[in-house]
């Protein structure tokens, strides 16, 4: 079968070759994806001598930045006029902080379950993409000492590989633990939450006000917001 490169870059964001490190293809020209392809390349030759794979690593990371970087032709849609942070009121080694994240996570046992699917596969996210970006965010509250293996993770919108290996890529949980016992910070709330980000943007908004009502019950001083 035929395959022009245009059809082969695009195949990697849920198409036949579909991998989700690697959908920003789709963003880069022919030019400058022909480039990363045989830059990467280059050092997995490298690697076959070193067995270092941080010239990869830095490859992929380099392309993913110009993939994702917005045009300079196009206007910026994310520009606000205010910001809607507020300065600290005591030292954040005084202060709880707060997690929520767009990461996916819920507690085993505590399945939102996505349009009424119990036990949805990371496969079948991934395959309903298109739906979840139609749908309202569920907010899942995740209580702080939450044991890693009862830690889930499911996201149509990125790879959850690294996430499922260590649950602190995306839900830095133990990092802001230890932070507390340094005295960094004054206490990690009881309550965390997450929600997986691929969904309707104009609903995440309409619930946002909610979701800080609820955080401002648990007396949250301050909150990490971790974007996936």
């Amino acid at each position: 079968m035929d395959e022009s490169f245009e059809e082969f870059k695009t195949s990697f964001s849920y198409g036949s070759r579909s991998d989700l490190s690697f959908k920003f293809l789709k963003h880069l020209s022919d030019e400058d994806a022909a480039g990363f392809l045989s830059r990467m390349l280059e050092q997995v030759g490298e690697a076959y001598d070193t067995g270092d794979v941080t010239g990869i690593i830095n490859v992929a990371y380099e392309a993913q930045v110009s993939g994702y970087a917005p045009d300079p032709d196009e206007p910026y849609h994310y520009t606000y006029e205010d910001r809607p942070f507020a300065p600290l009121r005591k030292p954040l080694s005084e202060s709880r902080v707060g997690l929520l994240t767009s990461s996916g996570h819920f507690v085993a046992g505590d399945d939102p379950e996505p349009f009424g699917v119990p036990d949805m596969s990371q496969q079948e996210a991934h395959d309903r993409i298109q739906e979840f970006l139609r749908e309202a965010a569920v907010l899942s509250a995740i209580p702080r000492d939450t044991a890693e293996e009862d830690l889930v993770v499911r996201h149509g919108g990125y790879d959850t590989r690294s996430a499922l290996r260590d649950p602190n890529v995306t839900f830095p949980r133990d990092r802001l633990v230890e932070l507390e016992q340094s005295g960094r910070i004054g206490e990690l709330a009881a309550t965390l939450y997450s929600f997986p980000g691929a969904t309707a943007q104009g609903r995440v908004k309409r619930s946002a006000k909610e979701w800080a009502a609820q955080l401002a019950a648990d007396e949250v001083d301050v909150l990490l917001l971790v974007p996936v």
